[in-house]
């Protein structure tokens, strides 16, 4: 029995040998395997495990869902925003006219209207103008370039006295926003001066340094007080009017007033002028995201109309008696060109007309005058020469 038992036992402890043997091998390559993957994981180069690639996926489906939710909420908010200015603007109407005068906007800034020499005019004197009670007007009154010599330290006796000189005189009526001192309008005022004209310019009730609210009828009234300044002490030399955008508006109130009655100027001079402000502001590029909203001329014109606000170009022309000159930019995105070519067909065959010389003088797109930048170009002064110069002749004949 020993004998038998005894290989038994041997093999029972072979097999348990080589049991044990293989059993330590596949737990090392095991723990080999686990420390191969983790070393990949560790440099980014093996795949995550199951759990953490969910919470990666859930935590970008998560940012996407929050960044559309605020993208929605900001679309929502503009899309409310701009449905509730239609009606802020019809129920209230002051906004629509402060948006047609920007006469809150000054620009530049920081400048002293009381020092037209810090703006380069070294032969420009400043003046204050009462039109009404509690309402001043802020003038700046720039004499012929040749005389810049002798006006310095003039007093304002001085510069009133040289009205009286044997030089015309223009009238300059500014647009909406900025002051007499903006800096397009002072190049103007230097091209005119030294072309040999007085420039006399102010800022309306509510512009610049000048007190008053703005209106419609408080600016005509305005104008019509300068001028009546100015023939005061201009003797018998020809005293034109130049209005410039809001300005010919402006203008064409002024004039058609003294054709009333019967002391119109010798010339009337349009630069960038528009048939009425409906039109004007229809067209206006800050119309264009309204332009076909529903109710547009109920929401946007209508209440311009109701503040009083017509400056009507179309209609004044058909009562002006004096020679017209428009002077128009091809390109001018604020008052559109097709305005002014309009303004031009409505006058030109106006009976008031008859007698007098009706102009209208386009500046191609390639010039780049756009709004503002006529007074750049090198034929305006044979333009005024010619222009000028034969409505003096039509007034002396």
């Amino acid at each position: 029995m020993r004998k038998r038992t005894e290989p038994v036992t041997l093999e029972h402890e072979r097999c348990a040998a080589s049991g044990s043997s293989s059993s330590g091998s596949a737990t090392a390559a095991l723990d080999a395997d686990c420390r191969l993957n983790q070393n990949l994981r560790l440099a980014g180069k093996g795949p995550e495990p199951r759990c953490a690639a969910d919470s990666g996926m859930k935590r970008t489906l998560g940012r996407r869902k929050g960044l559309w939710f605020r993208l929605r909420k900001i679309l929502l908010c503009v899309l409310g925003l701009y449905i509730a200015i239609p009606f802020l603007v019809k129920l209230c109407p002051g906004i629509q006219a402060k948006l047609i005068f920007l006469n809150f906007v000054r620009v530049p800034y920081f400048i002293d209207l009381k020092k037209p020499q810090d703006q380069g005019l070294n032969h420009t004197c400043n003046y204050y103008l009462q039109p009404e009670e509690d309402v001043t007007i802020g003038v700046w009154h720039t004499i012929p370039a040749v005389w810049w010599k002798n006006a310095q330290g003039k007093d304002q006796m001085w510069y009133e006295d040289a009205l009286a000189s044997n030089h015309p005189i223009i009238l300059y009526l500014h647009g909406n926003a900025g002051t007499r001192g903006g800096d397009h309008r002072v190049e103007l005022y230097k091209v005119l001066s030294s072309l040999g004209y007085h420039v006399v310019t102010f800022d309306y009730r509510g512009w610049g340094d000048s007190v008053g609210t703005p209106s419609e009828r408080g600016m005509t009234y305005d104008a019509l007080h300068v001028f009546d300044w100015i023939k005061a002490r201009s003797g018998d030399n020809p005293v034109y009017i130049w209005g410039h955008s809001l300005g010919t508006g402006v203008a064409t109130n002024l004039v058609r007033r003294l054709c009333e009655r019967e002391t119109p100027p010798d010339a009337l001079i349009l630069e960038s002028p528009f048939t009425n402000i409906r039109e004007e502001a229809k067209s206006h590029p800050f119309s264009v995201i309204y332009r076909y909203f529903p109710g547009f001329d109920w929401f946007f014109l209508d209440p311009i109309t109701s503040s009083g606000i017509k400056f009507a170009n179309d209609e004044n022309v058909k009562h002006i008696s004096c020679p017209l000159l428009i002077l128009h930019a091809e390109d001018d995105p604020v008052v559109p060109f097709q305005l002014g070519r309009k303004l031009y067909n409505i006058a030109a065959p106006s009976r008031s007309f008859r007698d007098f010389k009706v102009q209208f003088i386009p500046f191609h797109s390639d010039l780049g005058y756009r709004h503002k930048y006529i007074y750049k170009s090198p034929e305006l002064p044979r333009i005024l020469r010619e222009f000028l110069g034969k409505s003096e002749a039509e007034r002396q004949h």
